[in-house]
């Protein structure tokens, strides 16, 4: 089964803008079919997978071969085991300005950024693929179920059936942590960092402490647990949700909520296989609060920020979206029935917000109360359009 991508349109809009773009997203989420796609429509296009020796000694002379094809699209996959590129690909683009020209895919890491950025700043535009969203998919309740519980990575979601789903995750995982970690430089024990994972996706949705996590972990420092989680964000398998630090005249909590970003990855690290073990299990709320909010960073556009409030005193919102000077507030419940609590009433009064969602496994949208209205996930995309 072919699934089109929503992120498709966007990187054939920044190539038709930019003479390099980088399309990041961790392994098996889609992003060689996605680039094979768009490359099937550039006649000639070259595509090289720098994890290929062949190709690897194809560019071993950049400055040889990347004039031998420069009326072409490139595309580099896995880039980031190859990082001399970037610089190579710097004197190129400044030699010819021309859009479209190079399309870098790379597993992301804060290496690689950081590669590419020093090495091709104001040349490149970076696009994240994430796993699927709801947006693809047909909108009924039994799709979403179904992508809740597998998660977004293609081949879990078309997995036969559960128990091929997850096999599939977990042995994502065990590659993840073994092969992948090693291959961007990153030197952590493989089950230390499975424990800490695990961790992690008992804790969905929590504050990070990182001194009772090392506690955890049999006494590692705070700075050791700060970089595994580190590690983990870098390379888009964990979310860090930054407070929103709002000027309200109130005590805010200001340390960051941490997520498993891939439901279908979280329920594997908690060992949910089925939806009947999902809905009874305490991390339900914890995991549908997850999936929403991954759902939502996709459909913002890039320059929108997000973050969540708590005071204190209890007020407290799950998301409050920032986007030319317009603030959004969320609220995601697991219920068909949601009832916000008084701490989302007083969140609204305290940031003088007038647009609000609950979100929710419904089947229809409907009004709460004046500029606060009750959304399915299917509607989430069409809401946050119309915020732009």
């Amino acid at each position: 089964m072919m699934l089109s991508r929503l992120l498709e349109a966007t990187v054939k809009r920044r190539l038709a803008q930019f003479p390099a773009v980088v399309l990041l997203g961790p392994r098996q989420v889609g992003k060689t079919t996605l680039a094979t796609v768009i490359a099937s429509r550039h006649k000639g296009a070259v595509v090289l997978d720098m994890e290929r020796p062949s190709d690897r000694a194809a560019v071993a002379e950049p400055e040889l071969f990347f004039p031998s094809v420069s009326d072409r699209l490139v595309v580099l996959d896995e880039v980031q085991h190859l990082p001399q590129l970037f610089a190579a690909l710097r004197p190129l683009i400044d030699a010819d300005r021309r859009p479209g020209r190079f399309l870098l895919l790379g597993s992301a890491s804060g290496e690689l950024l950081r590669q590419s950025s020093e090495s091709l700043a104001g040349r490149v535009s970076y696009v994240e693929l994430t796993p699927l969203r709801a947006a693809e998919l047909p909108p009924d309740l039994a799709t979403v179920q179904n992508l809740w519980l597998s998660g977004g990575y293609p081949l879990s979601y078309l997995a036969a059936d559960d128990e091929a789903a997850l096999q599939w995750r977990q042995d994502f995982i065990q590659t993840f942590l073994q092969r992948d970690l090693p291959a961007l430089g990153l030197r952590v024990p493989a089950e230390t960092m499975r424990r800490f994972w695990t961790m992690l996706a008992h804790l969905q949705g929590q504050m990070f402490n990182a001194s009772l996590l090392g506690q955890a972990l049999g006494g590692a420092s705070h700075t050791t647990t700060a970089r595994y989680l580190d590690t983990l964000v870098d390379t888009l398998m964990v979310r860090r949700l930054e407070p929103h630090l709002a000027n309200v005249g109130k005590r805010l909590v200001k340390s960051p909520k941490v997520y498993v970003r891939d439901s279908g990855v979280l329920h594997a690290l908690l060992g949910l296989a089925s939806v009947r073990d999902l809905q009874g299990h305490p991390a339900a709320g914890a995991s549908w609060e997850g999936f929403v909010i991954e759902q939502v960073a996709a459909a913002l556009p890039a320059e929108a920020q997000m973050g969540f409030y708590r005071t204190a005193a209890g007020a407290e919102l799950d998301l409050v979206i920032e986007h030319r000077g317009r603030k959004t507030g969320i609220e995601i419940k697991f219920s068909s029935a949601p009832k916000p609590a008084k701490g989302f009433w007083q969140s609204l009064q305290d940031l003088k917000i007038a647009t609000a969602w609950v979100v929710a496994p419904v089947a229809r949208r409907y009004p709460l109360a004046p500029g606060v209205e009750v959304l399915p996930l299917h509607e989430l995309g069409v809401a946050i359009a119309d915020l732009a």
